[in-house]
């Protein structure tokens, strides 16, 4: 198993922050609580929407620097496809925004 992951959270303004840790659970817990990064403290809650295994932390530094490189439509469909693969990505209990979840309409017959 690999000791280091990329990640990608998405925030409250449904903008996008990728990075690394060696620690998914603790370093999701510190972007939660607003002590993790200048950038996520700004921009809460976050939810993790993507992550990956990298094998150490130099393969996890080129991967974060590729995913950053990506334009946000194509982040955005790696997120879709890492969810159409049916990866679980949730880590302790998600936060809410106090709205409840949007409802979709039917399929039209």
């Amino acid at each position: 198993m690999a000791d280091w992951a990329v990640y990608i959270l998405r925030c409250g303004d449904g903008s996008l922050y990728t990075g690394i840790t060696n620690d998914l659970e603790r370093r999701i817990a510190a972007h939660r609580a607003g002590t993790a990064s200048r950038y996520t403290r700004t921009h809460r809650p976050v939810r993790l929407a993507y992550q990956e295994p990298a094998a150490d932390r130099s393969a996890a530094l080129r991967r974060e620097a590729a995913i950053k490189r990506l334009t946000r439509e194509a982040k955005l469909t790696l997120l879709r496809s890492a969810r159409r693969a049916g990866r679980s990505l949730a880590i302790g209990k998600p936060p809410t925004s106090g709205k409840p979840p949007a409802r979709r309409k039917p399929p039209a017959n």
